[in-house]
This record gives structure tokens, sequence and C-alpha cells, in this order.
């Protein structure tokens, strides 16, 4: 026999974000709290509304399975003492599983000799197992912050106003936070009131009669079509970004959508600026004609009365007024000056309390594009657009713009610098210098983009380290790790070519005068140590094996696109018989090699034998260097490594390599250090597993 269960929180306004973790954490809790108790079911859903969290089990049982399980306890010669009488570990290993001592057995394994307890326990019905299973799992949800309201000492994310429990359609007695369960329900706070829920299996039915959607995905469909229907009627298209989607979802309980308007004036603001003051602000969402361009309406969802959505809407109107007259007034107040203007005020501004003023940044930067673009062989124009970015790109920071609507910076540093009467790939490298902002984000456009964001995120990266406050553990207050994933992705997959070592010294040099006592050889072996970390993560990621990204990145992890690429070709190679046979040859001469005995031959000591490897040696390092070296070709250098595999077979089948005479081995052992020396420069053919 099997019911339905339902638990429904009833909360003051939960926040979007945390609702849908919990929401998320109550489904897998409630699953291994049943599993843990031995109550089977058939499915679990969990819902979340603004003023709600519930879970609802379906086919869940009347009863706990029965427990037949036997128990392992102490060794025997600790159980039992010379006499055979039990000890005091056995007595206390039997009270803990309720049998007598007598009935502990003796069973042999595991080296040894141990006793066991049968543990035979009647399941309990369900109704006497879930009140306490319950009220531990409302109480295990996870908050990133959490109150304690009146005069409990219960912690919770808002205070909890309500419970309904119900087993089929019995109430299930739970206790949290000074609540005893009951069947009631409460209702959307202006549009119902309170209802009781018949049976757990009426409980979406019953919050629907009294206004309230509990079902997130239900809520988000009536949203959405709400949106389309209401757009629809004007010929236009509402522009609805998930993020802010997602929250207005969690916003409401019950969802009515409306179409508000504003001033056509407020157009002649960047729309950047207008979708801002729109979406993150009041979480509205801005409405486009047939052309792309934005009309003077905005769509909202509102959680009041369906009857009262003029008055709602007029309301949303006087304030979206009073946003958009603001952020107008605020871009004019800064059109007013050029660009160049803003970037005197940065020295005023402190980037770092250790490391100086925003000012001081952007200069160090700019010599960083300089660097750079000297680095990369950049065209003469990008250098220059490269620099001229790096020196605006902070601009905007101080602009009124930017300090009202924060997410805008770098939009309307390109927008100020558009106006301003500065190149378009200079502007349009300002906004992409903060790219890639996440995993999987757009790389900036432009080559000179590309060199001003990775220099202003090595800048940062090398200060941060040079005082000494890197990434630790979990712990990246900068977003470090997030800048280096950036500055090795434009590296390896956008064609920004340079040495990092050499840039992690450029990017140092520019700390000498501003941070005392630093240690810049310290200091670059912790960057570049944690680069070629990030750079490992990235490679895995990427789905390389993890012994290939360790014999690889022993040698090559300066360049990363030239190590995607040979760890590329390399991966590739390894699973074919030529990658075997390369792998055997180098396992052949590793394993003889000693690096004592130098790489100095003496053709005229060789047998037949000896003397074939020695030329397929010399051979191969005239090819394999010009192939890697020169062409990067590092397919056929690895062809070539794996055609010796020939040479050494007969090598060893007919040479006794730790020959008695000391200069005989002498000689054949720096011939195999010639032969491993060929294999050290791709990778470390050593850390491979096999």
């Amino acid at each position: 026999m099997s019911r339905t269960l339902l638990l429904e929180l009833g909360v003051e306004e939960v926040p979007s974000v945390p609702l849908y973790d919990a929401v998320a954490q109550l489904e897998t809790r409630a699953a291994a709290a049943l599993k843990g108790a031995r109550l089977s079911y058939d499915t679990i859903e969990s819902y979340g509304a603004p003023r709600r969290l519930a879970v609802i089990v379906k086919g869940l049982a009347e009863r706990q399975e029965d427990l037949s399980l036997k128990v392992k306890g102490p060794a025997v010669k600790a159980a039992f003492d010379a006499d055979g009488t039990p000890t005091k570990a056995a007595e206390g290993f039997a009270r803990s599983r309720g049998v007598d001592v007598s009935a502990l057995v003796r069973e042999s394994g595991d080296g040894g000799e141990y006793v066991f307890a049968q543990v035979e326990e009647t399941g309990m019905p369900a109704l006497e197992v879930l009140p306490d299973l319950l009220a531990t799992l409302i109480g295990d949800i996870d908050w990133a912050k959490s109150m304690r309201w009146g005069s409990g000492s219960t912690r919770f994310i808002r205070p909890v106003r309500s419970i309904a429990a119900l087993f089929g359609d019995e109430v299930v007695r739970v206790r949290f936070a000074g609540l005893e369960a009951g069947r009631t329900t409460f209702g959307h706070r202006f549009l119902a009131g309170p209802a009781e829920i018949p049976s757990a299996d009426e409980y979406l039915s019953t919050a629907r009669s009294v206004k309230v959607i509990a079902d997130a995905a239900e809520r988000a469909s009536a949203i959405r079509e709400g949106i389309d229907a209401a757009v629809s009627a004007l010929g236009a298209a509402a522009v609805v970004p998930e993020k802010t989607f997602a929250e207005v979802v969690n916003l409401v309980e019950w969802p009515t959508v409306g179409i508000g308007r504003f001033d056509e004036e407020y157009l002649a603001v960047p729309r950047e600026i207008v979708e801002e003051a729109m979406e993150s602000h009041q979480r509205y969402f801005p409405v486009e004609g047939p052309d792309g361009a934005l009309l003077p309406r905005f769509v909202v969802v509102h959680n009041g009365d369906p009857a009262r959505t003029d008055a709602i809407i007029a309301g949303h109107e006087r304030v979206i007024r009073a946003r958009l007259a603001d952020a107008a007034f605020f871009y004019r107040e800064d059109l007013a000056r050029p660009l160049e203007e803003y970037v005197h005020q940065l020295g005023s501004i402190v980037f770092h309390e250790k490391l100086g003023s925003l000012g001081a940044k952007v200069q160090r930067i700019e010599a960083l594009a300089d660097w750079l673009a000297v680095a990369t062989d950049a065209p003469a124009d990008q250098a220059a657009y490269a620099t001229r970015a790096a020196h605006l790109a902070k601009a905007d920071l101080v602009t009124h713009a930017v300090i009202e609507f924060t997410s805008l910076q770098g939009v309307m540093g390109m927008r100020y610098a558009l106006a301003a009467g500065e190149a378009p790939v200079v502007a349009e490298a300002i906004v992409d210098h903060y790219r890639p902002r996440f995993a999987g984000d757009e790389l900036p456009r432009s080559l000179a983009g590309r060199i001003a964001s990775i220099a202003d995120k090595l800048d940062t990266i090398v200060g941060i380290f040079a005082i000494g406050q890197g990434p630790t553990g979990s712990a990246d207050p900068y977003a470090l790790r997030r800048s280096a994933i950036g500055v090795l992705t434009m590296m390896a997959d956008g064609g920004v070519r340079f040495d990092l070592d050499r840039a992690i010294e450029a990017a140092l040099a520019g700390y000498a005068d501003a941070v005392a006592g630093l240690d810049p050889n310290a200091a670059g072996a912790a960057v570049k140590a944690f680069f070629d970390g990030r750079l490992a993560v990235m490679l895995k990621d990427r789905g390389f094996a993890y012994d290939e990204i360790e014999a690889v990145m022993a040698v090559a992890s300066a360049d990363p696109a030239d190590t995607l690429h040979r760890i590329a070709a390399f991966a590739e190679f390894r699973s074919s018989d030529a990658g075997r046979d390369l792998s055997v040859a180098f396992r052949r001469a590793a394993n003889l090699a000693d690096a004592s005995a130098g790489a100095e031959t003496d053709y005229g000591m060789m047998a037949d034998e000896e003397r074939a490897l020695a030329d397929a040696v010399e051979i191969a390092h005239e090819r394999v260097d010009a192939l890697m070296r020169v062409d990067r070709d590092y397919e056929s250098a690895l062809a070539a490594l794996a055609d010796l595999r020939g040479p050494v077979d007969a090598f060893f089948e007919s040479v006794l390599v730790m020959d008695p005479d000391e200069r005989v081995r002498a000689n054949r052992l720096a011939l195999l250090n010639r032969l491993v020396g060929l294999f050290d420069g791709f990778a470390d053919f050593a850390k491979l597993a096999g």
C-alpha cells in the first residue's frame, strides 16, 4: 500500500536565486532521507513560489521495509578473553545492535576472525517515521544566508509562517520553528485567503484555487504566453534575457502581463542604458519593433490583481520615467567632456590599497599592451589601437552613467569613445577588454581588443600575486582563475601568440616601484605555476588524459596554442600502432639511459647495429628539430620518432649495453642518452602511464 506525501512550508518572500537552489535541494535531500529511512516511493517533485516551498512524493510506502542485516563487530580476540568470556567490547557491540551477547557469531574473513550480529528490525509505519524525518529535512536546507526571528533560535532564509504536511489525507504532525503542521495552505497575499488541502494529491489544484501557481515551470509558461500575446498585439517582440526572466518567474505567484509606455525622447539615450534600467533595476522587458529598434514600450509581469492592471502599469510608468530621466541626464553630463578627460580622474580612484590607483594601473596596461604588440608582431595599426584602448579602457568608471549603472562599464566607454571621435576599433576594444567574462564567453573581436584584454588581466593577476594574495583553495576574491583562463583561451584559440614566461616578467616589471620588497623571481614562479594549473584544467576540460597533459606541459606551457597543438597531435598518435611503437622504443631506451654518461659518442667504437642506430638518431635529430621548431608539424615529428623502433630493436637484440668494458658501456649509454633526448624535445615520455 502507498500514498502521496505533501510537505509545504509557508514563508515570507524568498529571493529568486536562493529559491531555485532550495527547490533543487529539497528534492535531492528528500530522496536521500527516504532512502535512509527505508521508505520506498515512485516519484518526487519539488515546487517553489515566492512564499512557499513544497515537495510531493507519490507512491510512498505506508511502512518501512523490514531490516535484516549482518553487522561486523570487533575481532574475536578483542571480543573474548582467553577463557572465552565476552569482553566489554563484545558487550558494547551487542548492546549497540540491540542483541544479546550470546547471539554474536564468529566468522573468518578479511585476514582474521570477527564477531557478527544479525540485526532484525521490523519496519515502522510511515506516519511514525515522517514527523522527525520531515523536520530534519526542513532544517537541513542549506542557505547561503539565513536569519532568526522572534524569540526562537531556528534559522531559515526568511521567517516560516506555516507548515502543511499530509500523508494521503492524514496530517503528519511535523514540528519546526515553533509551528505544528496542519492541512492549511495560505493563498495569494492580495487575491485570496487560506484554504484546507483535502489530500496530498490535491495540493496543486488547491493552491491554484487560492491564486497560487506553485509550479515554477507552469508559471514560466504562463508568463511567456502572456508576454507573447501582449507584444504581438503591437506587432512587436519582447527582449527577454533568460537571467531576468528566471528571476521574474520567482517573483510572482499569480502572474499577469501588461504593457507600459515611456516618453519617446528617451530613445535618444543609448539602448544599453534603457535596457539596463528596465531589466536589472525594475525587471521589465524592453520591446522592439520589426526593424530591431527599441520602441517606447515595456512589458511588466506583476503579482497584483489582474483587474487593476491599468493602475499597476501606471505606477510602473512613473517609476521608469524617473529612472530614464536620470539616465538621460547622466548621459548628457558625461558627453559634455571628451573621454580623455576622465582618464585624469583615475589617479584618485584606488585599484588596490597595496597596488596603487587605477591611474597607475592604466599606465601599466598601456606599457604591457605595447610590449604585447611587439611580442605578437601585431600590425602597426592594431598595435596603436591596442595602446589607445588600454589608455581609455577604464575611463568610463568615473562617468555618471557607469557609477549609476555599474554593469555598463566598457559599454559606456565604447559609446563615449565613438562620440569623441575615436577609431571604431578602439571603441570596440574598450568594451571587449573585459571579455571573456566567463567560460564560453565571446573573445574580443579584434587583435587590438585581445591585446588590451590580456594586458589588463595579466596586470591584475601579477599584481595580486606580487602582494601574496593569490587564490587559495576555493577562495578567489579577485576572480584570478577566470582571468587566467581568459588569457589562455585568447592565446590558444584567439591567435595571440607570445611567450607567457616573458610576458609575466614584463608585467612584473611594472610593479617594481609599486610593491615594496618585491621578489620578481619568486612572484614570477608563483604566477607561472598558477597559469600552468589553469592550462592543465583547460586541457582536461577538452578531453585530454592526465598523463598526456603532464607529459606535454613538462616541456611546453609558455605558448598555450603550441601546447594545444602538440597535445592534440600526440593524443591522436598515441592510440595508433605507430604510437605504440614509439612508446616501446622510448621505454627500452629510457630504462637503461644514464644522464651521467653524457651524450657524446665515439663512432669508431661502435659495432654495426650501434652505428645503424647512431645514424638513425642523428638523421632524426635534424629532421625532428626542423619539423618541431620550424614547421611545428608535430604529426610528422611523431612519425619520425616512431621510425626509430626498428633500429632500437636491432640494437637491443645484438648489443649488450652494460658491457664489462667501462669505455664501451659508457659509449653505449651515451648513445641511448642521445636517443632519449630526441623524445625530451617533444614531451616528457617518462610521465606517461603506459
